[in-house]
């Protein structure tokens, strides 16, 4: 039988990276189950992914992955090509587009606005050509970002993995379920007929010289645009400061107004209860990451991405989150000394 080291040396028979010495190295996955390795040798190099099919989960994210990045590649966006795979054992040959993410490039320079204006210019290329096509139908968990996702995969992991989890908070916090509701109906009432990555932030976005690649699509589906733009700007893991994201945001609008014109309104009415979406969504995703799964270096980004919360609550000023503003703001007061509350 097979394993992975055959089916890739199979491929490299068959193709022009054909050695007799190849060089492994596995890559860092960050939350996700799958295992990535880079494979070298005096040909060139490609990455290889492997996500067993165990679980009919899986099973259902490698064709999403397979059928929506193919999707991708024929409108020209940026991932990695497919070069082989093999979906009953969930194998992938792919493309190796570099060796450095837009965090490791962005945290050492001194002109990252430079490079996050062509990746804001990337997106909306990727928001606009992506949903150009697209198939519903691909998507492995739901075809759109709607409330239910809202509700169950951001406002309920918040209060499930980060509030009582990673908090262990015990007071009761059935008071802000009016709060969650509020955000969700207003989130959803933004136009959701666009390609939505859905993890569209630094580490999925790979920068080699002047050229700018994306990894990680199998979570997309149809949704707003507002989402994967607050993605990039309030991603913890690199720390925008408030003037970089204004003049992002507003470099994205002049960008978005020449294709869709007069959208800016609707766009920006909408695009505070989204960011507070993903807000919720990232600190679900860190504190069962670090406690559930026991990947502690998730810990570190923690604090930004609560400061980060609490600002958009305080710039959103809206009396129907007061509950959830006012937490966050106790939260935030306490979290460097005592980060148990109880």
């Amino acid at each position: 039988m097979m394993n992975l080291q055959g089916f890739v040396k199979t491929y490299q028979d068959d193709t022009e990276f054909g050695s007799k010495e190849s060089k492994w190295r596995k890559l860092p996955a960050d939350g996700s189950k799958r295992i990535f390795y880079r494979v070298s040798n005096e040909k060139g190099s490609c990455v290889v992914m492997a996500n067993p099919p165990t679980e009919r989960n899986a099973e259902k994210e490698n064709l999403s992955y397979l059928k929506i990045g193919k999707h991708l590649s024929s409108k020209g966006i940026p991932v990695p090509f497919i070069y082989r795979y093999d979906l009953e054992h969930g194998w992938f040959i792919m493309e190796d587009l570099g060796q450095k993410n837009l965090q490791e490039i962005a945290i050492n320079s001194d002109s990252r606005i430079v490079i996050y204006k062509k990746v804001v210019e990337l997106l909306i290329e990727i928001q606009l050509r992506g949903r150009e096509g697209f198939n519903p139908e691909w998507c492995y968990h739901t075809k759109r970002y709607d409330r239910f996702i809202m509700e169950k995969f951001e406002s309920d992991y918040f209060l499930t993995y980060f509030l009582k989890g990673f908090l262990g908070l015990k007071e009761d916090l059935s008071g802000l379920q009016s709060s969650f509701l509020h955000l969700a109906e207003h989130a959803s009432a933004a136009d959701s007929n666009f390609f939505l990555y859905r993890d569209f932030q630094s580490r999925n976005l790979i920068i080699n010289n002047d050229k700018i690649g994306v990894v990680d699509w199998q979570g997309a589906r149809l949704g707003p645009l507002q989402y994967d733009l607050a993605s990039l700007l309030i991603d913890p893991y690199v720390g925008l400061t408030k003037d970089e994201q204004m003049v992002l945001y507003d470099y994205y609008l002049t960008v978005l107004e020449k294709r869709l014109p007069r959208i800016s309104p609707s766009f920006t009415e909408h695009y505070p209860y989204l960011a507070i979406q993903r807000s919720l969504q990232i600190l679900g995703a860190f504190s069962y990451l670090s406690k559930i799964q026991g990947k502690k270096r998730f810990l570190s980004y923690v604090s930004p991405a609560l400061r980060s919360l609490q600002r958009l609550l305080e710039e959103l000023d809206d009396s129907e989150v007061y509950p959830l503003r006012e937490l966050v703001r106790k939260i935030n007061k306490n979290f460097g000394a005592d980060p148990c509350l109880e």
